[in-house]
């Protein structure tokens, strides 16, 4: 089992700036892909940003170039850092681990954190 733990949303205008973090229960390096989905209501959860084991990443395309995502393997941690935030960010962020090591095997969630961009 795998509990992940978020901290870092809050209340930001246009263009400022906020950094997520997911804290593990677990050494990160057991963990395939460790990332970030939102939701907004009404709406599926959509993929923002992941990392693997081997530190590739993926965004999707609308953060592209605005949000960064990192592994801090020493505090078993990934942060997301997200700049110039625009109201179409605003949404419940989740933290997610898909493991896969040594026969243990699970997806995890976060409990969710809100970011709400607004003037």
């Amino acid at each position: 089992q795998v509990q992940l733990v978020e901290s870092g949303g809050g209340f930001v205008q246009p263009g400022g700036s906020l950094r997520l973090s997911c804290a593990a229960s677990v050494n990160i390096f057991s963990i395939n892909i460790m990332g970030w989905y939102r939701q907004v209501p009404g709406k599926e959860r959509e993929l923002v940003a992941v990392t693997s084991r081997g530190e590739s990443t993926t965004y999707a395309a609308s953060v592209k170039g605005r949000f960064t995502i990192s592994r801090d393997s020493a505090k078993n941690m990934v942060n997301l850092q997200m700049n110039s935030l625009k109201p179409e960010d605003t949404a419940v962020y989740y933290c997610y681990a898909d493991r896969n090591w040594f026969g243990q095997r699970g997806t995890y969630w976060g409990q969710g954190t809100q970011v709400t961009v607004s003037s």
